[in-house]
């Protein structure tokens, strides 16, 4: 369950759900709805998750999130009573938790004379429980903690709810990005995935603002909040002066910048807190008395007001010694000015004073970042733009031009490090920040329209370059979004159109001439792409992306050694796992299956790839299949590939490109006949792409539909589908014996 901006208005009587009638809504997500709901049989009051109808995901995901949730052994976290439903139509019936959440009792100030440390122990011990199972929350913040009328903590959304699952009905991509971003570590702000301590930070967040009734930097939001908190100064975080040492130092400890130097398991950070309190035993009760009525179900709650600690609460922190009011009403007024906050900032006893730090330059920071993110495809760029946009947003929250511009790195890096959703959300904020701040900005648009082109809301982008390119008609990246979007949108006379037009602007730009090449692969114009690709390695001779493009253009034209040489010279100037994919890829079709499983081994990898991409996976997996005794492997490559996808291929605008993949990909799993319903969609939408109708027919053929498969087969090869490709697929093997297949054949040599 999850609170949301909902109207609790009644539902019809005859809403039912089996023996379960839905009474009022209670949280929504992107995909998930729950409710308060009857259960006629027992007599009882349950709340039920459902998807929404308009909801598309991987069979099983709602009761997988199920299984997950009902394995959490212990009081704290949400019981689940049953799962129920057809496969379009899947619920879940889980335990009513009556109270609110830990932000409303903040908001609200209903904490009066309660213990912060028997809080965050309670929530600790029940983490520390689910930790020692291999469970990771990844979004451990007030909005979903709920405090039942007796003061007892219940955690909401658990189960890798933002990293695997879907379903999760907290907002965080919605209209309040620093509810979460305020509790993400740093690593995760950085792309990293959850992990143990990432979990120990969020925490250790939650008990600062218990002790302070602020979270750190309350005055920032968005791309600041994300950058001030990706600096190496947790001790910098405001708390009240006499404030009790040992707590400080603890949540100095739980928040420290680097994971190592936190607890290294949620039961250390526990036994910690267990520690300060005077307990001694594991696993006992811990009562937190409450003030106020918690009694009734969840209700929606403001989402713009910043809670004060009551001061009664707030001496609790100080040995039961008095705080005045006024101290505790100063903490929401705290104020960040060029550097310097307001209130004395919190730091070790025993820190020693630092040198002066050299005279700052905003026009400095500002031409390496534009400089790093131009070279985004270079080893370390995307690092030395993020560091220099937020140095900059760090010395002047206000500026406009260094959020769009870490905006713009960010999308960078979602779209280039496996589609972490935590990359999407921050360029979305830092896009909206930068908007706030100067809405007459072209760059502000333009980061505007990469953050909702990727989310896939191709109107919303379209609105954003129009409004960039009318503010700067040559603006560079407005041009280059406008031509990615209108290739995703597959409006091939509209792209090409502008990308000319861009390079006429721009002839010493390699990014247009990359997006050029593109263009004309996916019209299957083979030679014009490499022509294109050529050309962007004439303007930049080390740009390894433009290796590969070369290299695919190449192998559709079938000169199979010179695309082998190719991706050679780009593995010489570095290590790549795109060129690495491509190599597997011309390895693959070659034959040489164990060659290609090495070659996708490294570009799935951390040290040579990227492990987060699910496209790594998928060829890894394909290749693995061919292998005597790796089917297993193979069978665990998909299913990561397919987790890694399943995010971005379920929303309701997903590109056709996804929905074929994410239906191959099911397709080697069973039952294959659930990727049925991916292949179709895909080929509703993009019937005359070669690609689409290639991964077709091999899904249809493991699927048992040997018609739908050499009838696709046919409209691949009509389209331009290199028949060398077609020839290699092994799965192919029976529909391309098909007279009928034969028969297209002998048709088109005459």
């Amino acid at each position: 369950m999850q609170p949301a901006n909902l109207t609790t208005q009644e539902l019809p009587d005859a809403v039912m759900l089996g023996h379960y009638q839905l009474r009022r809504p209670l949280g929504e997500g992107g995909y998930g709805q729950v409710f308060e709901a009857w259960d006629e049989r027992l007599q009882r009051c349950v709340a039920i998750k459902r998807l929404k109808q308009a909801a598309a995901l991987p069979p099983g995901a709602l009761l997988r999130e199920a299984r997950l949730s009902a394995s959490l052994a212990h009081r704290a976290f949400v019981h689940v009573f049953d799962v129920g439903g057809q496969e379009d139509n899947p619920y879940i019936v889980m335990e009513l938790v009556r109270g609110k959440t830990l932000r409303q009792c903040l908001r609200e100030r209903t904490l009066d004379g309660a213990d912060p440390l028997a809080v965050a122990a309670q929530i600790a011990e029940a983490m520390a429980v689910a930790h020692a199972s291999g469970l990771i929350h990844g979004d451990l913040k007030p909005s979903n903690i709920i405090l039942e009328p007796g003061g007892a903590p219940r955690i909401l959304d658990f189960g890798l709810a933002r990293h695997l699952d879907p379903l999760a009905t907290g907002s965080t991509a919605g209209a309040d990005p620093q509810g979460t971003i305020a509790y993400m570590a740093p690593e995760r702000l950085a792309g990293k995935p959850s992990s143990v301590r990432s979990d120990i930070y969020a925490l250790g967040v939650v008990l600062y603002e218990l002790a302070t009734g602020a979270r750190p930097y309350p005055e920032l939001q968005g791309l600041a909040l994300a950058a001030a908190l990706m600096q190496p100064a947790p001790d910098a975080w405001p708390i009240p002066d006499g404030a009790d040492p040992a707590l400080a130092r603890l949540i100095r400890e739980l928040t420290a910048h680097d994971p190592a130097h936190r607890p290294p398991t949620m039961r250390e950070a526990w036994s910690r807190i267990a520690a300060l309190r005077g307990r001694a035993a594991f696993g006992g009760p811990l009562a937190v008395p409450l003030a106020g009525p918690l009694a009734s179900p969840l209700a929606p709650s403001p989402a713009t007001a910043l809670a004060t600690a009551p001061a009664a609460f707030l001496a609790a922190l100080q040995g039961r010694r008095s705080w005045p009011p006024r101290a505790a009403l100063a903490l929401a007024a705290v104020a960040l000015t060029a550097g310097l906050l307001a209130l004395a900032p919190w730091r070790a006893p025993s820190a020693p004073e630092r040198p002066a730090a050299a005279p700052f330059s905003e026009t400095a920071a500002m031409r390496a970042g534009m400089a790093a993110l131009h070279g985004f495809d270079r080893d370390g760029s995307l690092d030395t733009a993020v560091a220099s946009f937020s140095s900059v947003l760090r010395h002047n929250p206000r500026h406009a031009a260094a959020a769009a511009a870490l905006s713009l790195a960010h999308s960078l890096r979602y779209s280039g490090d496996g589609r972490d959703p935590a990359w999407l959300q921050l360029a979305r904020a830092g896009a909206q920040q930068a908007l706030l701040l100067d809405d007459q900005l072209a760059l502000a648009h333009a980061a505007a329209g990469d953050a909702a082109r990727l989310a896939g809301e191709h109107q919303a982008a379209a609105a954003s370059y129009a409004r960039a390119l009318k503010l700067d008609p040559g603006a560079p990246h407005a041009l280059a979004g406008q031509g990615n979007l209108l290739l995703a949108m597959r409006r091939h006379g509209e792209a090409e159109e502008l990308l000319l037009e861009a390079q006429r602007r721009w002839p010493r730009e390699r990014r247009f001439a990359d997006q050029l090449g593109t263009l004309y692969f996916q019209q299957g114009d083979y030679a014009r792409a490499e022509a294109a690709f050529r050309h962007s390695l004439r303007l930049e001779p080390d740009a390894v992306y433009a290796y590969a493009n070369l290299n695919a253009a190449l192998l559709r034209l079938g000169r199979d050694e010179e695309a082998l040489q190719v991706l050679q010279q780009g593995l010489q100037l570095r290590p790549n796992g795109r060129l690495y994919s491509n190599l597997g890829t011309t390895l693959f079709a070659r034959g040489d299956y164990a060659g290609a499983a090495q070659a996708f081994q490294h570009a799935a990898s951390g040290a040579k790839g990227n492990p987060g991409d699910y496209l790594k996976w998928a060829n890894l997996a394909d290749a693995l299949r061919w292998l005597p005794g790796r089917q297993a492997d193979s069978q665990q490559a998909y299913r990561r590939a397919v987790a890694l996808l399943a995010p971005e291929a379920s929303r309701p605008r997903a590109d056709a490109v996804l929905l074929s993949r994410m239906g191959l990909y099911l397709a080697h799993l069973p039952p294959p006949a659930a990727a049925l319903a991916w292949t179709d969609g895909a080929l509703e939408r993009a019937p005359a792409s070669a690609d689409i109708q290639f991964r077709a027919a091999v899904a249809y053929e493991l699927a048992g539909r040997r018609d739908a498969a050499v009838a696709c087969l046919v409209r691949a090869r009509t389209l331009g589908y290199p028949g060398k490709l077609i020839d290699a697929e092994p799965d192919l093997i029976a529909p391309r014996r098909d007279a009928r297949y034969l028969s297209h054949l002998l048709e088109s040599a005459k």
